[in-house]
C-alpha cells in the first residue's frame, strides 16, 4: 500500500487514516512525496519521526501498488498505478486558490484536477458531507460517480479526544485562564499575512493572569516561511507565553483545549465549530472566500473582533450563536462517529479482503507542548480597596501606564531586574537534592542581598510552595505569606503566587508603614480572589534553602 503525499497538509490527512488498516499484518506500508508541490519542504517529516519507509518517486512510479491513498488530486499522481482512494485534505471546501484550476471551484471539487485529460484520478472519492457530493455533482457527474460520503478521519480524532480537554489544559499550563485561539490559514488573505502583529498585540492587551493565547497555522505557510522563520518572526509574541501549535497533531489538541477561536476563513474553524466553540470572525474579505459556501455563510454572520482590547473580546464573545455554530459543523461533517468505519468498508473492498474483525477507533490525540518561553518579567496594574487588591499583569513591553514592574530573579534580563520594584525567585529544589560541599542561599539570605544590590527594589520574595512564599520588605520585615486556593466547583484554583506577591507588594506601598501583622489581603487575580495570609517568618522559613 502506498501512501502518497503532496505536501504536509495531505500527509497529515493520510497519517489520520493509519487506524483504518491498524493490527492487520497483510499490509506493508509505504510513503512517497508527490513532486510539484511549493509546500513540499517539510511534507515527509512527520513520517521520518514515526520510522516509516519511505520510496522515492520514480520507483512509486515503476511499482504496481493493490492501493494508493491520496489527499490531493494535484500533481502527477496518475502516473502511480493501482486503485486510488482520495481523501479531502481540508474540510468545508470554502476556499479557491487564484491562478489554478477551474474559477470560483476548490481544488478538491474541481474537474480540471479529478479528472485531467478526462481520465478519473480516483477509483473512490471519499467525501464529508452530502452537500459536498452535491456541489460536485453540479460541476462533474462524471467524478460524481465515484465520490462516497464517508466523514471526516481527522474530525474522528478530534472528537475521540474531548474528554482529555483537562489534560490538554494542564499540559498547555492553562490554569483557570481563557485559551484564545487565533487560526491562519494560507496565502496572502490569510489572518497572520493580514495581520502579522496580532499575536503580540493581544498578549500586550490582555492580563496574562486572566487569558492564555495560542496560534495555528497552515502547514503551508509554516513550509513556505520554514520553522525557523516562522518562530523567529513571532519572537515578541512567543517572548509573552505564546503557544505556537505544531502543524500535525498539536493543533487539533489546542482546538480541545480552547475556550474560543479567532479564525480567517480556513477550514480550521470548522473542526472548532464541530467542538461547539465560540467563533470570532477575523477574515477582511477577498477572492479566495467562495461565495455561498457554508464557511462564507457564517462568517457574514458570526460575532467579529472590533478591537484588540478585553472589551472587544468579550464583547465578541457575548454575540456567540452556538446555534450559529452547530449549524456550521453540520455543514460540513456528516457520518460523525463513523467515519473510520465507512472508509474501511471502502478501502477493502478495493482491496478485495475481509477487513479486520476487531472494530476502528481513531487514535485519541497526544498532549500538547506548554509554551517555550514565558514572561520572566510583568509591568502590572494595580487597584487598592482596603485589604483587597486587584491586579493585572502585562508582558514587560507593554508601554501602558504601570503600579510597578515585577522580574523574576535570575531569569530575567537586567534590565528588566534593575527596573523592578518586586524581585522574586523560586526555590529550585529541596536540601536533599544538594550534592556534597554545595553552597546554597537561605531564603532570608537572599531576600536581604538582592536588597542590598538592588536600590530600587522595595520588595524580595521568595516562592517556596504554590502556597507559601517568604518576603523581605525594604522596611527589613521578614514575613511569611500563606496563599490559599480559590474553590470553583468541585475544583480548587491556585494563582501563581507571584502574581499575590505582585498584589501584596501593591497593598503594603498603600499602607505608607502602618500594616500590622498577622494580616488577611484578598488579593483578585485573573477576576478570582485569592485569599493570603501575612505573618512574620518563623526560623524556618527563614533557613529554607533555594
Amino acid at each position: 500500500m502506498l501512501f502518497a503525499a503532496r505536501s504536509a497538509t495531505a500527509l497529515h490527512r493520510l497519517l489520520d487514516v493509519l487506524p483504518v488498516f491498524a493490527g492487520d499484518d497483510r499490509i506493508s506500508r509505504r510513503f512517497t512525496l508527490v513532486p510539484g508541490s511549493d509546500f513540499s519542504i517539510e511534507a515527509l517529516t512527520a513520517v521520518e519521526r514515526a520510522g516509516a519507509r519511505t520510496v522515492p518517486w520514480e520507483e512509486a512510479c515503476r511499482r504496481s501498488y493493490d492501493l494508493v491513498l491520496l489527499a490531493s488530486p494535484k500533481g502527477d499522481i496518475g502516473l502511480l498505478r493501482g486503485p486510488r482512494v482520495l481523501l479531502p485534505h481540508g474540510a468545508g471546501f470554502g476556499k479557491t486558490v487564484r491562478g489554478e484550476g477551474s474559477p470560483s471551484v476548490p481544488s478538491g471539487l474541481d474537474p480540471a484536477f479529478l479528472l485531467p485529460h478526462g481520465r478519473a484520478v480516483a477509483s473512490v472519492h471519499a467525501l464529508a458531507h452530502p452537500s459536498q457530493l452535491t456541489r460536485l455533482a453540479s460541476v462533474s457527474p462524471q467524478a460524481a460517480a465515484r465520490a462516497r460520503v464517508v466523514g471526516d478521519p481527522t474530525l474522528e480524532r478530534v472528537l475521540a479526544s474531548r474528554s482529555h480537554r483537562d489534560h490538554y489544559r494542564a499540559a498547555l499550563a492553562t490554569g483557570g485562564r481563557k485559551l484564545i485561539v487565533l487560526t491562519s490559514t494560507w496565502g496572502p488573505e490569510s489572518l497572520l499575512r493580514r495581520h502579522p502583529t496580532w499575536p503580540a498585540e493581544l498578549l500586550a492587551v490582555l492580563p496574562y493572569d486572566a487569558y492564555q493565547v495560542a496560534l495555528i497555522v497552515h502547514p503551508n505557510e509554516r513550509s513556505r516561511l520554514g520553522t525557523f522563520d516562522l518562530a523567529e518572526s513571532l519572537s515578541p509574541a512567543r517572548d509573552a507565553g505564546l503557544v505556537l501549535a505544531d502543524a500535525y497533531e498539536e493543533w487539533a489538541a489546542v482546538l480541545v483545549a480552547a475556550d474560543a477561536v479567532i479564525t480567517d476563513h480556513g477550514s480550521t474553524a470548522l473542526y472548532a465549530a464541530a467542538l461547539g466553540r465560540p467563533l470570532i470572525g477575523a477574515y477582511d474579505g477577498g477572492e479566495e472566500l467562495i461565495p455561498g459556501s457554508p464557511m462564507a455563510e457564517f462568517l457574514e454572520r458570526c460575532p467579529h473582533l472590533t478591537e484588540l482590547s478585553p472589551k472587544g473580546l468579550e464583547d465578541a464573545l457575548a454575540r456567540h450563536r452556538p446555534d450559529a455554530v452547530k449549524a456550521l459543523a453540520d455543514s460540513a461533517f456528516a457520518e460523525r462517529g463513523n467515519a473510520l468505519e465507512r472508509l474501511r468498508s471502502e478501502v477493502y473492498r478495493l482491496l478485495d479482503l475481509a477487513p479486520p474483525a476487531v472494530p476502528v477507533h481513531a487514535r485519541v490525540l497526544p498532549p500538547p507542548r506548554a509554551a517555550t518561553r514565558v514572561p520572566a518579567a510583568f509591568v502590572v496594574r494595580a487597584w487598592c480597596d482596603g485589604s483587597h487588591v486587584r491586579v493585572e499583569r502585562f508582558p514587560a513591553f507593554t508601554d501602558a501606564p504601570a503600579h510597578h514592574m515585577a522580574a523574576e530573579y535570575g531569569v530575567a534580563g537586567e534590565r528588566h531586574v534593575q527596573s523592578s520594584g518586586l524581585l522574586y525567585r523560586r526555590a529550585a529544589r529541596p536540601a536533599s537534592a544538594l550534592p556534597a560541599m554545595a553552597m546554597a542561599w537561605t531564603a532570608a539570605g537572599w531576600t536581604a542581598d538582592v536588597l542590598d544590590d538592588y536600590p530600587g527594589c522595595r520588595t524580595a520574595a521568595v516562592v517556596l510552595s504554590p502556597s507559601r512564599c517568604l518576603v523581605r520588605l525594604r522596611s527589613g520585615a521578614s514575613l511569611a505569606v500563606r496563599i490559599s486556593p480559590y474553590r470553583d466547583g468541585g475544583r480548587l484554583l491556585h494563582a501563581d503566587p507571584a502574581a499575590v506577591l505582585s498584589a501584596l507588594h501593591a497593598w503594603w506601598g498603600s499602607r505608607a508603614g502602618t500594616a500590622a501583622w498577622p494580616a488577611a489581603v484578598t488579593c483578585v487575580v485573573g477576576g478570582r480572589p485569592f485569599q493570603a495570609v501575612v505573618s512574620p517568618a518563623t526560623a524556618a522559613e527563614e533557613q529554607a534553602l533555594l
